[in-house]
């Protein structure tokens, strides 16, 4: 399959036309929330360290806050891979609300999985990194489907998606690096406009990845589907 980043590009901006103000005000939301979490931690760890220094000495205080750090950081993952299918759903005309978002709570043992899923991946990527940088940032991009097959496919266990997810990138992974690099130079000029221009740009990344895969990664479905119909006819 020819991959060419300026096609991918140029659909997930079809796809986003109409919808930007949509995806502004979701990468807004997400922003806000984000920002009151960390004030509040930020405020919790100061009202600990002011407050409760004559009964815990500061590296017991520090403890609670790593935990703290840990727990929420985990608990978000879910909400996060919401922000992935909503884009996917953008991507497949299928006229998504901010509410799409907590479609991965629909279900009570999704958000489990996904938590389980994403924890496995970034010990996956750690233990490769322990040889080298390289082969860490390899298995990061061969690892980067996962969520999306398990929208698509949430029969398949959590070692099932990650190994889907490797093997359909096998052949892709540098065209999903240049994917990722051609956006380096919109993040530069975000940062000259003091972060604003992040409410743009996040839903251009987030739409052209949900777009490599619709194109890319989904369609071995369909490829492997035909294969089975022919296997079938000829038997």
């Amino acid at each position: 399959m020819n991959i060419r980043i300026s096609e991918i590009k140029r659909e997930s901006l079809q796809s986003l036309k109409g919808n930007w103000g949509l995806s502004v005000l979701l990468t807004f939301i997400m922003s806000i929330l984000f920002y009151v979490i960390l004030f509040m931690i930020s405020l919790l760890n100061l009202v600990l360290t002011s407050g409760l220094y004559v009964w815990f000495n500061h590296d017991e205080i520090t403890n609670v806050m790593v935990v703290l750090y840990l727990i929420i950081d985990i608990s978000l993952i879910p909400l996060l891979i919401g922000v992935y299918w909503f884009y996917l759903s953008l991507v497949r005309e299928n006229k998504p609300q901010i509410s799409t978002v907590l479609s991965v709570y629909h279900n009570g043992k999704t958000p489990i999985k996904l938590i389980v899923a994403d924890i496995l991946q970034k010990i996956f990527v750690i233990l490769w990194s322990l040889l080298l940088i390289i082969p860490g940032i390899i298995k990061t991009i061969a690892y980067s489907q996962t969520f999306y097959i398990l929208r698509d496919h949430p029969e398949y266990t959590i070692l099932e998606a990650i190994s889907e997810s490797r093997r359909r990138m096998n052949g892709f992974k540098w065209n999903y690096f240049l994917l990722q690099l051609s956006f380096i130079g919109w993040g530069i000029l975000c940062l000259f406009s003091l972060g604003i221009g992040f409410l743009w740009l996040v839903p251009y990344v987030s739409t052209s990845n949900a777009t490599f895969y619709n194109r890319v990664i989904y369609n071995q479905d369909a490829d492997t589907s035909d294969n089975a119909i022919i296997i079938e006819k000829l038997g």
